[in-house]
């Protein structure tokens, strides 16, 4: 059985990206993978780019105990008012005060515009 090194969350434009580089080489994604690029093509509403630069963003509000798995979920899923940014966020066991839920859901209304 092979062992885990290390577990990073990466967004989901990022995924489309190596997929997108990987039908590039290959030619063709086999069924499987073909089926998640058809999903991402779908609900992937950045570019990498901008979902870098939005989780940037995010970090950079230095909000208590969010981690990057939850910046990674806030830029796949772009919640757009603070309501939205907590339902999210209830998924996982962290908590945020109003004005930080506030804060988040002004980065990422910046970015669900473009």
């Amino acid at each position: 059985m092979k062992q885990k090194l290390t577990e990073t969350p990466i967004c989901i434009a990022e995924v489309r990206e190596q997929l997108t580089a990987i039908k590039d080489k290959e030619g063709e994604l086999n069924y499987r993978a073909g089926r998640a690029f058809e999903y991402l093509e779908q609900f992937s509403k950045l570019s990498l780019k901008d979902a870098k630069a939005l989780m940037k963003a995010i970090t950079e509000l230095n909000v208590p105990r969010l981690k990057e798995q939850h910046i990674v979920k806030l830029a796949d899923v772009l919640p757009t008012t603070a309501k939205d940014v907590k339902t999210v966020l209830q998924g996982y066991a962290v908590t945020v005060t109003n004005e930080n839920l506030d804060k988040i859901a002004a980065a990422i209304s910046e970015y669900a515009k473009k």
